[in-house]
């Protein structure tokens, strides 16, 4: 194993995260190689610069005209667009992230909690947390209603169970189920992955469940079990009910207990809606890590992602941040399209109301992008089809026994003819 790695595993060895460290994990650091080598030359290489695989002519990149001509001339310079970007993200944005952060959870201030990581959107970060802490065979809680891409990244990448526990329970989020879950694991080690807003019902528990939630896994972890705790919010702050919990499960365990290992996967895809550019964030903490536990797991992640990615989009980064620092309509832009799902989850909620639901039956929803119907033992791919084919409709089937509806795509004053035609399609195929 490399000296570098096993400096790390030392300096982990002493926190929860080193229970939950995979092989992998273990054999993982970020190398003092060219990427290293060429920052300490940015900083000290005064006379010639020969480190970076990158072509310069008079201190910028050279580039092609026809693809710096489609950004405003003084705006940014060809460094900002063609430039590699630093392997964790670009310094200023990973900062204005943790501030906003905080912002946007206030049960953070003055907790220690790592740098945020950028990564090359959420599932990036994802796939990297299951090869820095999931062993082949090791076990993953998630609800039993799940984006699909969890059983491909744990499953099927890495080879790992996954455990289930019904998701809701009398009309909201099944509480004692996760905790029975995680009690029922093998072993002094728990992991589980939590996604709210749901992916795909639209879910997200109520301040009280919230709270519920925390104090369960506490418990789990005052039983002698360590827990390792992903927080999946790639959906953060589209909550419509004023009763719904308004920050992320990460800010309550944060600081929570010795034996909890909470790690936050957030990006802005959804939440400063840019989609194509693949920007997420890994954050870590837990209340008995130091600043030196959090800069090995730092450099952990770094490693992870130099041998996977090597680093992530520089223009997208670039424009993101100049937004957040400069920009002048980034609030009311958000704040209008806000409004407009706000408007889009009543009127869908609205007029699914008017339905029976001797077919289908919606689950719980209050926030994000998304509502679910449970088909209630009937095939839900048979319906997408039906749909798709008959009425042009695309829906999305998940396990074949729910149908999910992005109403995020469709326009508000589309939406009643949607759920009309999709109650109307279920009694045309299941009476």
């Amino acid at each position: 194993m490399n000296e570098l790695a096993i400096e790390l595993n030392r300096t982990l060895d002493s926190s929860v995260a080193a229970a939950f460290l995979s092989e992998t994990g273990r054999r993982l650091y970020f190398p003092k190689g060219i990427v290293a080598q060429s920052d300490e030359a940015k900083q000290k290489a005064r006379t010639y610069n020969a480190t970076v695989g990158l072509a310069t002519s008079k201190g910028q990149p050279m580039h092609l005209d026809d693809i710096m001509s489609v950004f405003k001339e003084g705006i940014f310079k060809p460094s900002d667009i063609f430039n590699y970007a630093p392997g964790g993200g670009d310094k200023a944005l990973r900062a204005v992230w943790k501030e906003e952060m905080v912002k946007k959870n206030p049960s953070l201030e003055g907790k220690l909690v790592s740098g945020p990581l950028v990564t090359a959107g959420l599932t990036h970060g994802l796939s990297m947390l299951a090869t820095l802490f999931f062993n082949e065979g090791d076990t993953i809680v998630l609800p039993d209603l799940f984006w699909d891409n969890y059983d491909l990244i744990f499953s099927e990448l890495r080879a790992c169970n996954i455990r289930t526990f019904r998701f809701f329970s009398d009309g909201g989020f099944n509480v004692s189920g996760m905790k029975d879950a995680l009690m029922s694991l093998e072993g002094d080690t728990a992991r589980i992955l939590l996604n709210f807003p749901n992916n795909p019902t639209g879910y997200t528990p109520s301040r009280k469940e919230m709270e519920e939630i925390v104090k369960a896994l506490k418990e789990v972890a005052d039983s002698g079990k360590k827990v390792l705790v992903i927080c999946d919010d790639a959906y953060f702050g589209l909550f419509f009910e004023e009763e719904t919990a308004k920050e992320s499960l990460f800010s309550y365990l944060a600081d929570a207990h010795e034996n909890i290992f909470a790690i936050k996967a957030d990006a802005a895809t959804k939440e400063d809606m840019v989609w194509g550019f693949r920007i997420g964030f890994v954050t870590y903490a837990s209340k008995g890590f130091t600043e030196a536990h959090l800069d090995a797991l730092t450099k952990k992640t770094l490693g992870a992602i130099r041998c996977t990615v090597s680093n992530c989009d520089r223009p997208g980064q670039t424009m993101l941040l100049r937004a957040y620092q400069s920009g002048k309509s980034v609030a009311s832009d958000k704040e209008r399209t806000f409004g407009e799902m706000a408007r889009r989850y009543r009127t869908i909620k609205k007029t699914i109301a008017t339905h029976s639901t001797q077919y289908l039956e919606a689950y719980p929803f209050n926030s994000g992008y998304f509502m679910a119907f449970d088909t209630k033992g009937r095939n839900a791919e048979e319906l997408r089809v039906y749909l798709l084919d008959k009425y042009g409709i695309g829906t999305v089937n998940i396990m074949g026994r729910t149908l999910r509806l992005a109403y995020c795509s469709v326009e508000e004053e589309n939406l009643e003819d949607l759920v009309n035609k999709v109650f109307q399609a279920a009694a045309e195929i299941w009476s």
